[in-house]
């Protein structure tokens, strides 16, 4: 009878049984964490450029945004001790049509916390290198979320097999990047050479304002069709329907800062109307937001009674609502209007009750294990 010989495995050769136990806490941690950077940093972002300011709430600012900055590191880190010991769950998230959307996250994360050094981080860091940190977390941000932005679109076309029924709100993540990259370019803006650099930097704005914007209009009927159709979305996925104020909000505060900028980046009359574009524009898409903010608020409050528990989904109430506050302190800018400044005070405490309840449940989450744990088993604790 012949005998196999079974060579012994070298101790260079992968070894994928043991390459599944590495680092197991890291397993299930998807992009949608960056979504806790996120909704940190906008807190810090708003907070600074509300129209009313308390005594101690920039040093409260301040704290937050480096706190954000601290949560984005440690989530960078992990993350990429996801793609080294467990690339198959990597791999498994870009094709799963629920998860990849959220890879949008990543560049939102790396736009906040960088536009945060220039509005408030100057304030502990300093100018120079306030500038140097946003120049990197701006050109890393922008160049992610316009990949990202062409990726997932061109992933959903050819590899996931999606239904009507499926069209949710986190489809919009990856169109919503570069909308942030339009609200928060133009803060960089003062800090190039004057001329060309200048309006290139504002043209170049404007224009990921267009992709995001025309984007957004083709993918917003499919999650209000959805609706309409396939009834409520599910418990946990409800706090999802804020998402859809992250353009709405974002588009307005990109308009209102670029408005700010134009006079010295670009010569008459397009300074001028630029300027009266950011009202045109911002007033009626800040309408339509505070209309879907009133049937999302609808909608969670539903789902509460009917048993809504913590998902790493409340964190869809943060962000989205912090861009609404922007956009709001920028039309009272621009108009002079009292009402749009109460309107961001309002908007910003809701901002700010949202983000306290969803930070509680994800350290209580994190201490017990439940949020890295294995859906099934998640689900079942």
């Amino acid at each position: 009878m012949a005998t196999t010989l079974v060579r012994p495995r070298t101790l260079t050769e992968p070894q994928p049984e043991l390459r599944a136990h590495k680092a197991p806490a890291l397993r299930h941690l998807g992009p949608n964490w960056y979504a806790s950077v996120m909704g940190t940093a906008i807190i810090a972002n708003a907070g600074a450029t509300l129209p009313y300011q308390l005594p101690g709430q920039r040093v409260a600012c301040q704290l937050v945004w480096a706190l954000s900055a601290v949560v984005l590191a440690v989530l960078l880190t992990a993350r990429a001790g996801h793609w080294l010991h467990h690339r198959d769950q990597a791999r498994a998230h870009l094709l799963d049509p629920a998860v990849a959307p959220f890879y949008g996250c990543l560049s939102m994360a790396l736009l906040a916390v960088g536009g945060g050094a220039l509005i408030v981080g100057k304030d502990l860091i300093g100018i120079d290198a306030a500038v140097a940190v946003d120049t990197v977390l701006f050109t890393a941000g922008t160049a992610i979320g316009l990949v990202i932005a062409v990726a997932v679109p061109y992933l959903m076309v050819v590899r996931h097999k999606v239904e009507p029924r499926q069209a949710a709100p986190a489809w919009l993540l990856p169109l919503v990047s570069p909308m942030v990259s339009a609200a928060l370019g133009p803060l960089l803006i003062p800090h190039l050479p004057a001329g060309q650099p200048r309006e290139a930097m504002l043209l170049a704005c404007y224009a990921m304002f267009g992709i995001s914007l025309f984007a957004t209009l083709l993918m917003l009927p499919l999650v209000f069709g959805r609706l309409i159709v396939g009834g409520p979305l599910p418990l946990a996925m409800t706090p999802t329907l804020f998402l859809v104020l992250g353009p709405l909000g974002q588009s307005t505060t990109a308009v209102n800062q670029l408005a700010d900028m134009a006079p010295q980046s670009i010569g008459a009359p397009y300074a001028g109307a630029l300027g009266a574009f950011a009202v045109v524009y911002g007033v009626p898409v800040m309408g339509f937001a505070l209309l879907w903010l009133a049937l999302s608020a609808a909608m969670l409050v539903r789902a509460a009674r009917d048993g809504m528990g913590f998902a790493m989904t409340w964190w869809a109430l943060t962000f989205p609502v912090g861009t609404c506050v922007t956009g709001a302190a920028g039309l009272a800018r621009h108009t002079g209007l009292t009402a749009f400044a109460w309107l961001a005070t309002a908007l910003f405490l809701a901002l700010l009750t949202a983000w306290l309840l969803a930070a509680a449940h994800t350290l209580r989450g994190l201490f017990s294990g439940r949020l890295l744990a294995a859906p099934l088993q998640a689900a079942s604790r």
